[in-house]
Order: structure tokens, then sequence, then C-alpha cells
């Protein structure tokens, strides 16, 4: 028998979503990879659409992104390293 893993994403609520977009252009700003800059701004522009809501594989990377943004490791002197 085998066995499939999937990694559990919890729904979002309107007001994580709203937090999510409001911290994006700030992700795109400081982005340090295309991909995370590029991200970020698609998720702005669809964000736009009526009804729009992030799908479950955007869901977990919006969240890493915008976690990244207030994570602080000591060990950096006071900078903050995002999106290596």
């Amino acid at each position: 028998m085998s066995f499939h893993r999937r990694t559990f994403t919890p729904r979002a609520t309107p007001d994580e979503i709203e937090r999510l977009i409001y911290h994006m252009p700030t992700v795109a700003g400081l982005a340090e990879t295309d991909f995370a800059k590029g991200f970020a701004q698609s998720m702005m522009k669809q964000s736009r659409r009526r009804g729009w809501k992030p799908s479950l594989k955007q869901l977990p990377i919006m969240r890493e992104l915008v976690s990244d943004l207030f994570t602080h490791d000591p060990d950096q002197g006071g900078d903050n390293q995002l999106f290596e």
C-alpha cells in the first residue's frame, strides 16, 4: 500500500487574507529574489478581482513571505535578510 503525504494548509479567514495582501507591497519591495517579487506583485494584482481568494498553493507561500518580514535573526547584526 502506498501513502501520499499531503501538507495540511488551514483555510484562511477573510481577515488573514486582507492582512497578507496588505503586506504584499512590502514583500515585493524588499524581495531579494525575482520569484518573491513577482509572486507578491501577482498577488496584489489578483486581489483586486471581486471575490478573489488565494489558492491552496498560493496561501502557504503568502504566509511564508509575510512571516519572513517579521523574522529577525540576531546573528545578522540587526539586518533582516529576506528571501535568501
